[in-house]
């Protein structure tokens, strides 16, 4: 026993001089998305931050969620930034659809060998969303976990926090019979549905595709690849719901962020139990992804209550400022569709009715 060699954390499985490199690599750009709220910087025990000055009455507004197996697409091709992006999307995006305007995010990275390179791919993807929301990354974890993970495989999560004058948050209590029903379109499958469109595509049964090979019935504005499709960002709508909350007089009702559930689960949640939201596909130009996947034998039904169908969020406004909103969020360089509208639900009229077609490659 006495000639052992002492024990160590890196003998153990963890580095704390991989940790500490890791820091000083993302340090910089942390610092690049601070807000003037912010009273402290990275390295204390917890971030703080002040309330945005002249609110009334401030409702904060928080929101947990991850990435889920998109996770598994960027470990394969090596590529990390992007999920950095749908972390801080998928948090954000949540938090829009109250009405709240977007104040940090904290993130929690896990993984079983930290890699300084890899870890700061990953924060640069977190930095580049929370730049686009407006929000700051005001501190979060790294967590080293031997015997956790398989090699080179992590996990990400955040909390984003925002708030909203309580008189003017949005939700389905504000939905009422005749408002109009506004897409704003996805940018692809976003972050759901990925174990689905992992194995349409993929698996030897179905597409036979390999992540490098072609996206079939790619245009030329679309990623080339599978591989470069699957890791297309989740859209970050902060510019056009900036614009709106910039609107007097509350013209957005509500909204839907379609997230898991797809089309079928997430719009009854901007409506209340006496109404029915319409929505007709044919307007929104499906993705050449969503359409792959449907090639390879997603039925109909399966798609809708599994993907977004190219609809990213959904917007229930007042009908007589319906062009407005679009003029808002056109303006702010995110246009929006009009897709259907809210109607009164019969005894036996669902939630939701969707109209329209998923065209396929």
């Amino acid at each position: 026993m006495s000639d052992a060699k002492p024990l160590t954390y890196a003998s153990a499985g963890v580095d704390i001089e991989a940790g500490n490199e890791a820091v000083r690599r993302i340090k910089a750009l942390v610092e690049t998305t601070r807000r003037p709220e912010q009273i402290d910087g990275l390295g204390g025990f917890a971030g703080m931050m002040a309330l945005p000055s002249g609110l009334r009455e401030p409702v904060l507004v928080s929101c947990t969620d991850g990435v889920g197996t998109k996770i598994l697409v960027a470990i394969a091709l090596d590529q990390h930034h992007s999920v950095g992006i749908d972390l801080v999307a998928m948090n954000v995006n949540d938090l829009l659809c109250t009405g709240a305007r977007p104040l940090f995010l904290l993130d929690y990275v896990a993984t079983g060998r930290l890699e300084p390179g890899k870890i700061e791919q990953l924060v640069s993807g977190v930095v580049a969303g929370c730049r686009q929301a407006g929000c700051a990354l005001l501190g979060g974890e790294t967590a080293e976990l031997p015997g956790m993970y398989a090699d080179g495989h992590y996990d990400l999560a955040a909390t984003a926090v925002g708030v909203v004058e309580r008189d003017e948050i949005w939700g389905p209590q504000r939905s009422q019979a005749g408002d109009l029903v506004l897409a704003l379109p996805s940018s692809g499958l976003h972050s759901n549905g990925y174990s689905l469109a992992r194995k349409a595509l993929l698996s030897a049964e179905h597409g036979g595709l390999e992540l490098g090979d072609p996206l079939p019935g790619a245009g030329p504005e679309d990623p080339a690849t599978v591989g470069e499709a699957l890791l297309e960002p989740t859209r970050i709508y902060e510019p056009a719901f900036a614009a709106l909350r910039a609107l007097t007089g509350g013209p957005v009702h509500a909204a839907a962020h379609i997230t898991g559930g797809g089309l079928i689960e997430n719009p009854p949640r901007a409506i209340h139990d006496g109404l029915t939201i319409e929505i007709d596909l044919d307007p929104i130009e499906q993705p050449a992804v969503l359409r792959a996947v449907a090639a390879c034998g997603v039925a109909h039904d399966e798609m809708l209550r599994t993907f977004n169908c190219g609809i990213g969020m959904l917007l229930v406004v007042d009908p007589s400022r319906a062009d407005e909103v679009l003029a808002a969020c056109d303006a702010a360089g995110q246009p929006a569709v009009p897709v259907g509208r809210v109607v009164a639900r019969g005894p036996k009229d669902p939630a939701v009715r969707v109209t329209g077609t998923i065209r396929r490659c």
